[in-house]
């Protein structure tokens, strides 16, 4: 019986981590996407503990009427709360914001509007923030948005 081969593993880094190394401002850079985690995680946590909340207390709701009174009242209660905060946000976090907001959900900014307030509604936002070059229907991709993950995880959430 002969020896089996040891299995190899490649791996080419992607180009942007050898020219960090060129980049003179890559560890600012790097310090910047932390601070701006940081700053809009706890939203999208906050987003995903709403969205399940109110899956939940739509499904016990009887009646239409009363499930459009109770989005109505959330939706208020939500702008009251955040709205100031969120229009604070820079662009960056603005677009990192959308990013987590799918990672914590499971689905993109537009399609919770659509869902919630309607085609029109979503459509309006989702031009808007065309506008502020960022798009709703971004989704978060742990390969792709490996630096926010990596970041993530160091913060302590999964």
């Amino acid at each position: 019986m002969g020896q089996a081969e040891p299995d190899t593993f490649q791996y080419s880094l992607p180009d942007f981590i050898v020219e960090a190394q060129k980049d003179s401002n890559y560890h600012k850079k790097y310090q910047r996407l932390v601070y701006n985690v940081k700053k809009v995680l706890p939203y999208a946590k906050m987003a995903s503990f709403r969205f399940q909340l109110m899956e939940q207390n739509l499904q016990v709701l009887p009646t239409d009427k009363a499930r459009k009174e109770y989005l109505k009242r959330t939706e208020k209660a939500v702008k009251n709360q955040f709205m100031d905060d969120l229009k604070g946000l820079t662009r960056s976090q603005g677009r990192i914001l959308i990013k987590l907001i799918y990672r914590e959900t499971g689905k993109t900014t537009y399609e919770l509007l659509q869902t919630y307030r309607g085609d029109l509604t979503a459509v309006y936002w989702q031009g808007l923030a065309k506008v502020f070059d960022a798009n709703l229907k971004e989704e978060y991709d742990p390969i792709e948005d490996w630096q926010i993950e990596q970041i993530i995880k160091q913060l302590g959430f999964n």
